[in-house]
C-alpha cells in the first residue's frame, strides 16, 4: 500500500533546512504542550507505486484527469493551491489494487493506523441481536463508528443499521478512484457525526472505457473460499460528448468458517480466580486472578455435567458427565480449580485433568458466509458551459450467515424424578436426590446462527457547474437524494426459554393419563395438565440422545424487519470574491436539509421469551436544517487562515453551533506547519432516541455474594431527551519535504479530542457492580425478574453523562527512488512507505462518583487500543511487473489496564469498590502482532488498446498467530488480529483504458 499524504510542494535544493528540520519536533511539541499537553494529530503521507512523487493539494488536479475541479475532503473551498490545515490522507485506486488484501475495500482501509477498532464481520459475529452482522463500518481514532462520518462523493448515504452505521459494502467498489480520510475538525464543513473525522469515497464519474476484475482466494487450511467479480463501464454521448453514462455491477461471496480448528485456540492459557483470595479482600497479599495453563472450562461439557445436587448427601453426584449415547463418566478435575473443589459451587475452571473436554471454544465461527450483489448507474449531461445535470441510482443486497456459538445452558436444573435422569443414572444412584444442576454446551442442539439480509437503495438528482463571478471561477452544486435500507434480521436455532423449561421437565406418564399414552412413556410434565400444549420431552444427558422433533420444538427463528429512510437536499457554492495585498480570499457557503426515519415490524411470538433476540420494532424520525460558511484568508509571510462556522437545528434537541479555525505556515518551500482547533458534534441517532425496548438475556457475576452464572433479563429503551455530544479538537502538525533529499516526505501530526456530554449507558454487569459499590441510583435500575424466567431484571437507557479524551501522534514517511538514478535508462521505481499512529490517551470518564477513569491505550485485551498501530511497505514498480511487500501490526500491551500486577505482595485492606474496579493479577502481559504480506502483479498482453494484469497475493505469509488472550472460548483479539492465518488470492484485471 502507498497512502498519499497531502503535503506542501517540493523544491530542488535547500540551504539550512537541516537546522529547520531539527527544530521541527521541538516546535510541534511546544505547540501541543500549550494545548493541554496534547501531542499530535493523525493522518499519513506517502506516495504510491503509480505516483511520480508525494502528493500535494495541487497534485489532486493532476490525479483527476477528467479536467474537472477537485473538491478536497475536509474543506468546501475549491481553489488552486489551497492547502487545508486539517490533515488529509488520500488513497488512490492504484494503491489499493497494488495490495489486493481481500475482495473487500474495507479490509484495506482498516489497515491505515488512524482507522482503529472498526466493526467488521470478524468482530461482530457474536452480536447477534444488534443487526450489525456483515456490516463493514469505519472507526477513526477508536472513538466509535458512530462518530465517524462516511460520505460517498461528498454526500451522506443512508445507514445500514439503526445506530447510523454506513456500510461501505454498499458503495460501487469498482468505481472508487480514491478514498480521502480527514481526521478531526470536520463538523463545521460536513455536519454532525464527524467528531473523529470524515472518510469520503470518491467515484471516477468521468470514466471512459470498460474494466473487468475477477479474483478468488482461500486460506492455507483449505477453508475460507471466496471470490468476487466486477464490471464497470463508461462512455460519452450526445453533441460534443456532453453526456456521460456510467454503469457498474459486482458480486462477491465468502464461504463461512464455522468452527475454530486453529492450533492457537488450544493453548489453554486462561485467567483463573485465585481461590485463596477470590474477593481481593483477604489480607494475605495474594492476587485475585492467576494466569495458568493448561486450563479449561469445568462447569459445562458437550453432553452435560452434574454441577450440584440437592437431597441426600450434598453434591455426591458432582462431576458425573454424559458422553455419546448417554454414557456416564467421571470428570477428572485437575490439581488447581477455580473456585476450589468442594465448595458450595462447582468449579468453573480447572487446570489439568479433563480441561479440554469443553468444546464451546471450538464451536464458534471464525468467518461469515457472505453474499453481496450491487449495481450502480449514473448519467449526466452538460446543458450549457455553466450547468450539468445528473441522476444516480444504486441498489445493493447482502445476506450473511454466521455461527454465533453453541446454545450454552450452564444452569439447567432437573428434578430428581426426571425420566431421562432415572434412565441414565438408575433409581438407586438417585436415592434421596431431589434435583441436579446440569452444565452443558448442548452438542445435540445446532449452533445459533445469524442469517440476516439487507438491501440498500440510493437515488440522487442534481445539478452542478461553474461560472465567472468577481472575475474568478465560482463552483456550485445542488442535489436531492433519497436512501432506503430494508433489513431482515433473522436469527436461527434460538432457544425458547419457556419451551426449553417444559421439555427439560420430562417424567414417566402415570397410568390412566389424559394423553392416552402407555404408562411409563416419557412425556413433558406440563402436558399432563395441558395435553394440547405441544411439548415434546428433551433428553439433555449425553451426545446423540436428543429427539430431533424435540429439538425443533425448543428452538425457533426469531426475526425483525426494519426500514430506514433518509431524505437529503443540499446546495453549495465556492467563490473567490476579492483579493487582499496577501492574496485571494475564498468563501464557501451552503445549506442542507436531512430527515432520518426508522420503522419496523416484529411478530408477536418473537418479542419475548427467547434466550437472545426478543426484538421489538422501533419507530421514530427527526429532521435537521443547517447552513455553513467557510473562508480562506491569506495573511502574508506564508501564513493562511482557514475558518468555518455551521449552524444546525435538530427537531429533537434544538440548535447547536460548530466551528473550525486553522492556519498553515510555510516559511520556506520545504517545510510547512499547520494547526486546527474546532468544535464538533454528534447528534443522537435513531436507536438512541427511539429504541422500543431491545431485550436480551445472559448471565453475570453477582458481586454481592460472588455467585457466577446468575441469569438476567435486560431491556434497553431509547431516550428522546438526549442532547448532541460536543467535542473540542486540536491538531498540530508539520510536513517536511527537503529538496536535498528528492523523493522524501515526512509528516508528523498530533491530535487531541476532548468529548463531553457523550451518550452512553451502563449494562447489567456494570449496573450491579456500581450498586455493590454503594451507588443507590444503580440499585434502582434492577430487581428480581417479575416474569420468573430469569433471576434478575435490568433496565438500561442511554443518556449524556460521559467524557472522553483521545490523544496521539501520527507519523507518515515516504521515500521514492527512481531507479534511473542508479541505472541509466531505467523506468523502474522503488517506493518505501511507513505509516504509524502512537495512541497516547483514550480515557472515558463515566461521571459516576468514585468510578476512576481508566486509560485503554496499551490494552490489547477486549475493548482496548494498542499503543502503536503501524504499516510499512516497499514497492518495486517496473514496466512489466510490480512487487509490494508489507509489514503491519500492533505493539504488545496488557490484558487490562485496570489490573494491578503482583504475586505475593499484593495490596491489602482496600475498599470493596476499589477491589472491584482494580483487581490484582499475577501476569498482565499480552503480546503484539506482526503480519507480512506479499503482492505480485504482472502485466499481460490482451491485444489492441486493452490492458491486463494478473495478480497473486499472500496475506500473513508466515502464518503468524493472532493476539492471544487468556480466555476460554475464542482466545484471540478479533479486532486487531488476523484470525484466518495464511491466505492466498489470485485474480485478473482487464480494462480498455
Amino acid at each position: 500500500m502507498t497512502v498519499r499524504r497531502l503535503t506542501a510542494g517540493r523544491g530542488h535544493a535547500l540551504r539550512a533546512v537541516t537546522r529547520a528540520g531539527a527544530s521541527m519536533a521541538a516546535l510541534m511539541l511546544a505547540l501541543l504542550a500549550a494545548e493541554a499537553g496534547a501531542q499530535g494529530q493523525a493522518d499519513g503521507p506517502g506516495t504510491g507505486a503509480s505516483a511520480a512523487r508525494p502528493a500535494s493539494e495541487p497534485d489532486l488536479a493532476q490525479m483527476q484527469d477528467d479536467g474537472s475541479d477537485v473538491v478536497v475532503t475536509g474543506t468546501r473551498i475549491v481553489r488552486d493551491g489551497f492547502q487545508a490545515p486539517t490533515p488529509l490522507t488520500v488513497v488512490s485506486e492504484a494503491e489499493i489494487q497494488n495490495s489486493s488484501p481481500t475482495n473487500n475495500l474495507a479490509d484495506f482501509i482498516n489497515q491505515i493506523p488512524s482507522v482503529a477498532g472498526s466493526t467488521r464481520p470478524a468482530n461482530s459475529r457474536l452480536a447477534i441481536s444488534s443487526g450489525l452482522a456483515g456490516i463493514n463500518a469505519l472507526n477513526l481514532r477508536a472513538l466509535g463508528e458512530i462518530r465517524t462520518l462516511v460520505l460517498l462523493d461528498g454526500r451522506r448515504t443512508v445507514a445500514s443499521s439503526v445506530t447510523g452505521l454506513v456500510d461501505i459494502n454498499t458503495f460501487p467498489q469498482a468505481l472508487v478512484k480514491s478514498v480521502e480520510i480527514v481526521t478531526g475538525g470536520a463538523s463545521a464543513a460536513y455536519g454532525s457525526d464527524a467528531v473523529a473525522g470524515v472518510v469520503n469515497f470518491v467515484l471516477d464519474k468521468k470514466y471512459e472505457g470498460l474494466k473487468v476484475t475477477a479474483d478468488s482466494g482461500i486460506t492455507s487450511r483449505g477453508d475460507g473460499n471466496n471470490y468476487s467479480f466486477s464490471v464497470a463501464g463508461g462512455t460519452s454521448f450526445g453533441s460534443e460528448g456532453r453526456g456521460h453514462v456510467l454503469l457498474s455491477a459486482e458480486l462477491a461471496h465468502r464461504d463461512g468458517i464455522f468452527a475454530v480448528d486453529r492450533d492457537w485456540n488450544f493453548t489453554g492459557r486462561v485467567r483463573m480466580t485465585n481461590p485463596a483470595n477470590a474477593t481481593g479482600l483477604v489480607n494475605n497479599g495474594q492476587p485475585q486472578y492467576l494466569i495458568r495453563t493448561p486450563v479449561g472450562v469445568a462447569n459445562a461439557t458437550p453432553g452435560g455435567i452434574i454441577l450440584n445436587s440437592s437431597g441426600g448427601v450434598a453434591n455426591r453426584l458432582r462431576g458425573l458427565y454424559f458422553g455419546p449415547g448417554g454414557s456416564v463418566n467421571q470428570f477428572q478435575y485437575g490439581a488447581f480449580n477455580s473456585p476450589a473443589l468442594g465448595g458450595t459451587n462447582a468449579p468453573s475452571l480447572t487446570q489439568g485433568g479433563d480441561w479440554q473436554l469443553n468444546d464451546s471454544g471450538r464451536r464458534i465461527g471464525l468467518d461469515a458466509d457472505d453474499d453481496r450483489r450491487g449495481v450502480f448507474g449514473r448519467v449526466s449531461y452538460e446543458l450549457a458551459d455553466w450547468i450539468s445535470v445528473f441522476a444516480e441510482g444504486a441498489y445493493n443486497w447482502q445476506k450473511t450467515l454466521f455461527n454465533a456459538g453453541p446454545n450454552v445452558s450452564t444452569t439447567t436444573t432437573l428434578r430428581g424424578d426426571n425420566a431421562y435422569l432415572i434412565n441414565t443414572l438408575g433409581a438407586s444412584r438417585l436415592a434421596g436426590i431431589t434435583s441436579v444442576t446440569i452444565g452443558t454446551t448442548a452438542a445435540d442442539l445446532p449452533y445459533r446462527q445469524n442469517n440476516s439480509s439487507r438491501d440498500v437503495q440510493r437515488y440522487a438528482l442534481g445539478a452542478e457547474g461553474d461560472f465567472q463571478w468577481f472575475g474568478n471561477k465560482a463552483i456550485w452544486n445542488v442535489y436531492g437524494q433519497y436512501g432506503e435500507m430494508n433489513a431482515h434480521e433473522q436469527l436461527r436455532n434460538i432457544m425458547n426459554t419457556t419451551r426449553m423449561a417444559n421439555a427439560n421437565d420430562a417424567v414417566f406418564a402415570p397410568a390412566g393419563n389424559a394423553l392416552g399414552v402407555a404408562a411409563g412413556t416419557i412425556v413433558c410434565r406440563s402436558t399432563l395438565t395441558a395435553p394440547t400444549n405441544g411439548c415434546l420431552p428433551l433428553n439433555r444427558l449425553g451426545i446423540g440422545v436428543a429427539d430431533p422433533a424435540a429439538v425443533d420444538y425448543v428452538l425457533g427463528d426469531p426475526y425483525r424487519d426494519q426500514k430506514l429512510k433518509q431524505t437529503v437536499a443540499g446546495a453549495n457554492l465556492s467563490v473567490t470574491p476579492f483579493s487582499t495585498w496577501a492574496g485571494p480570499v475564498s468563501v464557501a457557503v451552503g445549506g442542507e436539509y436531512r430527515r432520518e426515519e426508522v420503522s419496523g415490524s416484529v411478530p408477536a411470538e418473537f418479542r419475548t421469551g427467547w434466550s437472545v433476540g426478543n426484538f421489538l420494532p422501533t419507530f421514530g424520525s427527526y429532521n435537521v436544517k443547517e447552513a455553513y460558511l467557510e473562508t480562506v484568508v491569506p495573511l502574508g509571510a506564508g501564513v493562511e487562515f482557514n475558518g468555518a462556522v455551521r449552524g444546525t437545528d435538530y427537531s429533537t434537541s434544538g440548535y447547536v453551533t460548530t466551528w473550525k479555525a486553522g492556519a498553515t505556515w510555510q516559511p520556506i518551500e520545504d517545510i510547512r506547519f499547520r494547526v486546527t482547533r474546532s468544535r464538533d458534534i454528534r447528534a443522537p441517532n435513531l436507536n438512541e432516541l427511539f429504541a422500543s425496548g431491545t431485550s436480551r438475556t445472559n448471565t453475570l457475576t453477582d458481586p454481592r455474594d460472588g455467585r457466577t452464572g446468575v441469569t438476567f433479563r435486560e431491556t434497553t429503551t431509547g431516550n428522546p431527551n438526549l442532547r448532541p455530544e460536543k467535542a473540542d479538537s486540536t491538531s498540530v502538525g508539520v510536513i517536511l519535504q527537503p529538496r536535498f533529499v528528492p523523493g522524501f516526505s515526512l509528516s508528523v501530526d498530533g491530535f487531541l479530542i476532548e468529548l463531553k456530554d457523550a451518550i452512553g449507558q451502563f449494562f447489567a454487569q456494570d449496573i450491579i457492580n456500581r450498586c455493590y459499590e454503594g451507588r443507590q441510583e444503580f440499585c434502582a435500575a434492577f430487581e428480581k425478574d417479575p416474569t420468573g424466567d430469569r433471576e434478575l431484571f435490568f433496565r438500561a437507557s442511554p443518556f449524556n453523562f460521559a467524557q472522553q479524551r483521545v490523544r496521539g501522534i501520527d507519523i507518515d514517511a515516504t521515500y521514492r527512488l527512481p531507479m534511473e538514478r542508479l541505472f541509466a535508462g531505467s523506468d523502474d521505481n522503488l517506493t518505501l512507505h511507513g505509516l504509524a499512529t502512537r495512541y497516547i490517551d483514550n480515557i472515558t470518564n463515566s461521571g459516576v462518583p468514585g468510578n476512576i477513569p481508566v486509560d485503554i491505550v496499551g490494552q490489547n485485551g477486549g475493548g482496548g487500543l494498542p499503543k502503536w498501530i503501524y504499516r510499512a511497505s516497499a514497492t518495486y514498480d517496473a514496466d512489466a511487473f510490480a512487487i509490494t511487500a508489507t509489514g503491519r501490526g500492533i505493539s504488545s500491551g496488557t490484558y487490562g489496564n485496570n489490573y494491578i500486577v503482583c504475586s505475593t505482595d499484593c495490596p491489602v485492606g482496600r475498599p470493596a469498590a476499589i477491589v472491584s474496579q482494580f483487581p490484582t493479577i499475577d501476569n498482565n502481559d499480552i503480546s503484539g502482532a506482526f503480519y507480512f504480506d506479499l503482492n505480485l502483479t504482472t502485466k499481460i498482453d490482451v491485444g489492441g488498446e486493452a490492458k491486463g494484469e494478473v495478480f497473486f497475493n499472500v496475506t500473513n505469509l508466515f502464518d503468524a498467530d493472532p493476539i492471544l488472550l487468556p480466555e476460554t472460548g475464542l482466545a484471540a483479539n478479533s479486532t486487531y488480529s488476523d484470525l484466518l492465518g495464511r491466505a492466498f488470492r489470485v485474480g485478473i484485471r482487464l480494462r480498455t483504458r
